[in-house]
């Protein structure tokens, strides 16, 4: 252990520099000690840099883009350094900035139309504005309502995800910072910055800026403040979405996006993938707005339109695979409409299923089931309509997917034609000359399967349809109970123990005492783990020995193994 003594220790290179009589700015941002100085509140160093002179000449580093020709030094550290001292949160530097005019001019000068904006700079500039929301909320906003053209600029420059972040932060859609700042909140659900970012799916083309205008509007479903969240679920909002979406000149990323937002607003699991501070803050601000039915009205009336873009006979794109091709591709579009129907059919809104059964929506997306056979994603949202159409109980969704989808005859006939059709009229053809391979939804199609057999306990329409088809009896009896004996992973012997209780319950809620171990099963794999030596610590004699004990071990026999098992339930039993 090493005693720290004033006498001893050495000078640091920072106040070796800060005690030459002429030393400048760019002496100390090379020195690479300066960071730490600043969290150690180095008070020289701080009265240096709290000049304004000095905040100044750090701005310019962050804002300003230099010659491709420059120093590296000043065109990648001088800048990183200058962000580091700003996030270094020390009050008297960030007063500094905030309480003159002229130095936040300059800060935000990068994002004026006419400035360059550099992916780097932008890094550094959202590290430095998000500081002073979070330690200097006022002063900033203040400064922000005094120039609201900040917030247009902003927008404007969605497309960079550093600046998305800060106009994130700036409405309050990231965390909410606003909650003892009523005039800040009251200025935020007046503005239009809303319907701006909305405008953007319509006045840009690029992907990046769909995307990140995307997740903005999404993030306000989930933790803006409930003004601007009852903003953006209202119908006219969710109809101006749908309009920029379905224009025949946009790209498609306008449309996968719009949608994203719109499941958002449906999927009543969104804030399981909010933090659980973001939650916790919304909740200090009122109960979350949800879609109205208005609102799904408004999304229903643009689902004929959706429905259409499911049409694959139309295109003539080609994707070749691994196994064969797809003509056409099913693309992001379509799996984004199967996903918004998949969340459609979770509100519970008897006017959605009923609008999703006369347009054949349900239809639709089973046939592209069966179609796309190596598409998991595709798969994933089909089980979760087929299970939400069944698990309902109402009588007209359940008689929809079981007898105008065909469901049953569509799984039996995927069964007899377990491997990819080379005569086949559908989008996927297997390549030449090969085998056909074994279609990929098998597993779906096993699940829907045993959620059939399942839910005839519930429902005698399924149980009544199920007993009228004579070739589904057969097929359950000797082909589906077979296979789910076969995948059964409790049945596996595979060197851990197995359960006979509590095999649903959740890992989390599992109390190791609250079991019923099958003994046998677990002295057999103990016995045939120290047989092969797995627990033995001399390895060579054990590699050696092994060939001597075939049979049985002499040292750990399957009678002593269960006496072991034994004695560790009873163990149990006495502690309860």
């Amino acid at each position: 252990m090493f005693w720290r003594m004033t006498g001893l220790s050495a000078a640091s290179p920072v106040d070796t520099i800060l005690d030459k009589e002429n030393f400048t700015l760019e002496e100390l941002l090379d020195e690479d000690e300066i960071i730490q100085e600043c969290k150690a509140l180095n008070t020289r160093l701080i009265n240096f840099l709290r000049d304004k002179s000095q905040v100044e000449q750090l701005l310019r580093y962050i804002v300003e883009n230099v010659p491709e020709d420059s120093e590296k030094k000043r065109s990648f550290k001088f800048p990183f350094i200058a962000c580091e001292i700003f996030t270094c949160e020390i009050d008297i530097i960030l007063r500094t900035l905030v309480e003159d005019v002229e130095l936040m001019d300059l800060l935000f000068s990068f994002v004026k139309p006419d400035h360059p904006h550099s992916t780097l700079l932008a890094g550094y500039f959202s590290k430095v504005v998000i500081c002073l929301m979070l330690r200097k909320t006022a002063p900033l906003m203040n400064y922000v309502q005094e120039h609201p053209d900040i917030v247009v600029q902003l927008v404007d420059l969605i497309g960079i995800t550093s600046i998305m972040e800060v106009l994130m932060r700036l409405i309050g859609a990231d965390e909410t910072i606003y909650s003892n700042f009523a005039d800040t909140l009251q200025w935020l659900e007046s503005t239009d910055v809303l319907e701006m970012i909305v405008d953007k799916f319509s006045s840009s083309d690029s992907p990046e800026v769909h995307a990140n205008a995307a997740e903005i509007l999404s993030a306000v479903t989930r933790c803006a403040p409930p003004a601007l969240a009852a903003k953006i679920c209202s119908p006219s909002f969710v109809g101006r979405l749908f309009r920029h979406a379905l224009e025949e000149s946009r790209s498609k990323s306008v449309l996968v996006h719009s949608l994203s937002v719109c499941i958002s607003l449906l999927d009543p699991k969104r804030l399981a993938s909010a933090s659980y501070q973001a939650f916790k803050s919304n909740l200090s601000h009122g109960t979350l707005v949800t879609a109205s039915p208005e609102t799904v009205d408004g999304m229903l009336e643009s689902l004929g339109a959706l429905l259409k873009l499911l049409d694959i006979t139309s295109s003539e794109n080609v994707l070749p695979t691994t196994y064969g091709c797809l003509r056409p591709p099913l693309g992001k579009h379509r799996l984004k409409i199967v996903e918004f129907i998949s969340v459609l059919l979770t509100i519970g809104s008897e006017i959605a299923e009923k609008e999703l059964i006369s347009q054949s929506a349900i239809k639709h997306c089973i046939d592209l089931f069966f179609q796309y056979p190596y598409n998991n994603f595709l798969h994933h949202h089909v089980e979760n309509i087929i299970v939400s159409c069944l698990e309902v109980k109402r009588n007209q969704l359940i008689d929809h997917v079981l007898n105008d989808c065909g469901l049953v005859g569509k799984v039996l006939a995927a069964e007899k034609k377990s491997s990819l059709s080379v005569d086949s009229n559908g989008p996927t053809l297997p390549s030449e000359g090969k085998e056909p391979p074994r279609i990929g939804n098998m597993g779906h199609i096993t699940r829907i399967a045993n959620k059939l057999i399942q839910l005839t306990n519930s429902s005698s329409m399924i149980q009544n349809h199920l007993q009228e088809n004579s070739e589904w009896s057969e097929w359950q009896t000797g082909v589906l109970v077979r296979r789910n004996e076969v995948e059964n992973v409790y049945h596996w012997a595979c060197g851990r123990p197995t359960s006979l209780h509590d095999r649903g319950r959740d890992s989390d809620d599992d109390d190791y005492r609250d079991r019923d171990y099958d003994v046998a099963a677990l002295a057999n794999n103990l016995s045939q783990a120290f047989r092969y030596g797995i627990y033995s610590n001399d390895d060579i004699e054990e590699a050696q020995g092994s060939h001597e004990r075939d049979d049985e071990d002499v040292y750990f026999d399957d009678e002593s193994a269960e006496v072991v098992i034994s004695s560790l339930r009873l163990g149990d039993d006495q502690d309860r």
